[in-house]
């Protein structure tokens, strides 16, 4: 089938293949509710990740950060750490699609001579949270008036009943059955299986269970949705050549790229119902890096549900539009057995939902040679972003 691409588009990013590498990451407990702040989350991730990187706060003088939730911006950073020094700073980092593009941001400062060091800091506690109902995806959307008056009355609201609608849309068009969504639910919970510190390590998940699991919106069930839960990470992202004399090999950015769709966050309206903006982005960060997806060794995608997961798999190039069940339903996401090892630490679905940037994490870790599931010779790792309304991609190498 082919697509109908004019309904979105890619955002030009200058090349900046081989210019930055990310060199320090951290992480803090995944768990649900732990009784903590997100700006005391954030401060342990960021501690983490520039002690992993052979720095100290004094040496990062840039800071990208969630605007939208913005519990570890500059001032946070500063109190925490007892330093006072000029920092460059952007609010269009932090998680989900921006993940992908804050080492874009970076390599841009740091190009510009605005930074040295820039720290990437993602950190949610809304499972915290959930007894006061603030927090999480959920009021965010309920915040936007168009949904107020037009979508939740009707009952189009929350996330689940979005996605829902799109898996049966998927079901109908390319004939992908319960079982096929249900393989991509049980390999990330194996993967979860083998990865320390995921939410979900200690627990299993057959297919039975999964057919057996209660319905949130037919046809998606309890497991086909991410648990809410605590947690964060952080990057740090330097030059190549400082990176080079660092603490680790560096781990190389080789391409970014973002896409958009034009019906925005009202996925009621968006003309390529069971697309993402991927189609828009992939290709372009491939172009950048000189890659194809072929070449990739593990793939990390923001998986808020197991359609999100398949649409991005066809929408990236790994399989054709429609054929991304069957693929799962292989064993090819097996990080052991498969030819495309997909959220070797269990992604949003079975690791933890702190949208995205543990999906980063693990890609350096699978080139450092350093994961819990982890895949023999990885050599290409990326990251697909999503956030419904925008798409992005990262592709990580090691230092060639």
């Amino acid at each position: 089938m082919k697509a109908n691409l004019d309904w979105g588009y890619s955002n030009p990013l200058d090349d900046v293949a081989g210019q930055v590498a990310i060199v320090g990451i951290g992480e803090t407990e995944y768990s649900k509710a732990s009784g903590r702040s997100a700006r005391q989350i954030g401060a342990e991730a960021a501690e983490r990740a520039i002690a992993d990187a052979g720095l100290t706060p004094s040496d990062i003088d840039g800071l990208t950060f969630s605007g939208t939730f913005g519990e570890f911006g500059v001032a946070e950073f500063h109190a925490h750490f007892g330093t006072s020094h000029d920092m460059w700073s952007s609010p269009w980092g932090g998680g989900m699609a921006w993940a992908a593009t804050a080492p874009y941001l970076a390599a841009k400062a740091i190009g510009e001579g605005k930074a040295r060091h820039v720290l990437n800091v993602f950190p949610v506690a809304w499972a915290t949270q959930r007894s006061s109902m603030t927090g999480g995806p959920g009021e965010v959307h309920a915040a936007q008036s168009l949904k107020q008056n037009l979508e939740v009355p009707f009952g189009f609201f929350p996330q689940p009943v979005y996605f829902a609608t799109i898996m049966r849309r998927h079901m109908i068009e390319f004939g992908t059955t319960r079982e096929q969504f249900g393989a991509v639910a049980i390999e990330l919970r194996r993967h979860a299986n083998h990865t320390p510190g995921a939410v979900f390590h200690e627990k299993t998940l057959e297919l039975q269970q999964y057919l057996d699991a209660v319905m949130l919106a037919d046809p998606l069930c309890l497991f086909d949705s991410c648990p809410i839960s605590d947690g964060g990470a952080a990057y740090v992202t330097t030059s190549l050549k400082r990176a080079r004399d660092l603490r680790h090999d560096p781990i190389v950015v080789q391409g970014v790229a973002e896409g958009y769709s034009g019906s925005g966050t009202h996925w009621a309206q968006q003309a390529a119902f069971t697309t993402t903006p991927q189609v828009f982005s992939a290709p372009v960060a491939f172009a950048m890096a000189g890659v194809v997806p072929a070449d990739v060794d593990v793939l990390t995608c923001y998986d808020p549900f197991t359609v999100v997961a398949l649409m991005q798999l066809e929408d990236m190039g790994f399989c054709g539009k429609g054929e991304a069940g069957a693929l799962a339903e292989s064993g090819a996401l097996a990080f052991d057995t498969g030819s495309l090892p997909y959220n070797t630490h269990g992604g949003l679905l079975s690791h933890a939902y702190v949208l995205g940037i543990a999906h980063v994490v693990e890609c350096v870790k699978q080139l450092r040679g350093a994961a819990g599931a982890q895949v023999r010779d990885c050599e290409v790792a990326v990251y697909g972003g999503y956030t419904g309304h925008m798409a992005s991609t990262l592709v990580l190498t090691k230092d060639r």
